[in-house]
């Protein structure tokens, strides 16, 4: 069943530091759907937070 867009979803998120890059993991609880993406260290939580549940929401869009 697609997600509903209105509906808030429970997103695990992790983030890596390695040097000068940011590892992001990000996994829907629902279906278990995980995406990854890296960015600068200097990036904002607040704007890792977005960018990961965007791609997540972009992926089970793709994925239904």
């Amino acid at each position: 069943m697609p997600p509903d867009q209105d509906s808030p979803r429970d997103v695990l998120m992790e983030v890596t530091l390695l040097g000068s890059v940011a590892r992001v993991a990000a996994v829907d609880s629902a279906t278990g759907t995980e995406v990854t993406f890296q960015a600068p260290a200097t990036t904002a939580r607040a704007d890792l937070q977005r960018l990961a549940v965007a791609k997540l929401a972009y992926a089970l869009r793709r994925r239904s």
